[in-house]
């Protein structure tokens, strides 16, 4: 069971804000933050590679952290500075072709879709939306149904920005895996929110975020890359980090993920990532989940007694991230009269999943996202703040 007086009191935004952006960006508790001022000073009085060079340990030992958090090994671990850096790192390693087949599914984000069809546009490959279940999850069985031998990428996320949805991620991957398809899962709203093994998923390749669930700090992220997938990819841009110049005309790729790396990069939020991954470790991603689920559902329930406000989730099973509109009221009105009750929360757009927004027909949406550190009593006060809109 987490101790969510000893969680709150490591985190000192709760002290001044109900959080409920989560799906943004989460308040980060006290040991990130420490982690990452406390770099940045020593930073400033021994400079910057003296520093760095200093902790190389430290820093080294995050693709280790990374590694425990998804169930992989740090060889398979690159850095990056977001999640959506990552995913395109790895998207943009791929080759295709005139008829090439990329499945995605209907609550893909937009900036996905924009490199999909981005690479459509150039190379003539077409992107194709799997249809959903009744309840709103990609269609596992229509997704094998329509496999064939021009099929080169499967790209779906594991939960979207827009719904409490949770896509089955393992039943696709076990598709993926019969049919020989690579996999490239967004996991940048699910890292942090519930465990992770890309073992039991069955992804090649998934993308991840430090700033949202995970608490970490902003301008941070990594890619796992399967080690039965590095050598298939070739990053768009090298540098002396991912490649070594071996003689005048020739260079060579390492053999790891940390070939779609960079050299320059920020150590504080590398050291930051790290020591977030460890706090969730820390306290337990199963109980995590457990907390968030019941969280989310009473949020759930509590707007759906409202009057005039609707809950907009789908899926089976549903997360943190809880949308709903409320008559008469603008989510961008309402979530400045939110704020001005000091509670934070988000607007979704139909430009961020519009595949799915458009197909339900739904305006912007109110997102409020909770975490484990929020309480009862906060979600009490977010629904009254609602009810008197």
């Amino acid at each position: 069971m987490i101790d969510i007086s000893a969680v709150r009191a490591d985190t000192p935004g709760t002290a001044f804000v109900a959080h409920f952006n989560n799906a943004g960006a989460s308040l980060m508790p006290r040991p990130v933050l420490d982690k990452v001022t406390g770099y940045l000073e020593e930073e400033t009085r021994l400079g910057g590679y003296e520093t760095a060079a200093k902790h190389d340990d430290d820093l080294e030992a995050v693709y280790g952290s990374l590694a425990r958090l998804v169930g992989a090994s740090r060889s398979e671990i690159a850095l990056a500075d977001s999640a959506t850096r990552a995913w395109d790192l790895a998207f943009t390693a791929m080759r295709f072709s005139e008829g090439d087949r990329i499945l995605t599914t209907t609550s893909e984000y937009a900036s996905n879709v924009i490199a999909f069809l981005q690479v459509a546009e150039r190379t003539g490959a077409v992107v194709e939306v799997v249809p959903d279940r009744s309840t709103g999850e990609i269609d596992v069985d229509t997704l094998d149904a329509m496999i064939d031998e021009r099929v080169r990428l499967i790209a779906i996320n594991h939960m979207p920005t827009n719904s409490g949805l949770v896509n089955p991620a393992a039943d696709v991957g076990r598709v993926a895996n019969v049919h020989g398809v690579p996999y490239l899962l967004d996991a940048c709203q699910s890292v942090g929110q519930m465990p992770i093994d890309v073992g039991e998923i069955g992804c090649d390749l998934l993308s991840a975020t430090s700033r949202k669930f995970l608490r970490g700090p902003r301008g941070a992220g990594f890619l796992y890359v399967s080690e039965r997938m590095v050598d298939r990819l070739d990053p768009m841009v090298l540098d002396l980090h991912g490649a070594r110049w071996e003689a005048p005309d020739r260079y060579e790729m390492r053999s790891d993920a940390r070939r779609f790396e960079l050299w320059e990069r920020s150590p504080a939020l590398v050291l930051g990532l790290g020591r977030a991954a460890n706090y969730a470790m820390d306290i337990g991603l199963e109980a995590i989940w457990e907390r968030v689920l019941d969280l989310g559902e009473m949020l759930r329930r509590g707007l759906s007694d409202v009057a005039g406000v609707t809950v907009r989730d789908i899926g089976s099973v549903q997360g943190a991230i809880v949308t709903f509109t409320v008559d008469d009221h603008e989510a961008e009105m309402a979530k400045v009269a939110l704020f001005e009750r000091a509670i934070n929360v988000s607007v979704t757009t139909p430009y961020s999943a519009r595949f799915d927004m458009e197909a339900r027909n739904l305006p912007n949406l109110v997102r409020a996202s909770v975490h484990y550190f929020n309480t009862e009593d906060e979600i009490d006060r977010l629904v009254a703040a609602v009810a008197a809109l």
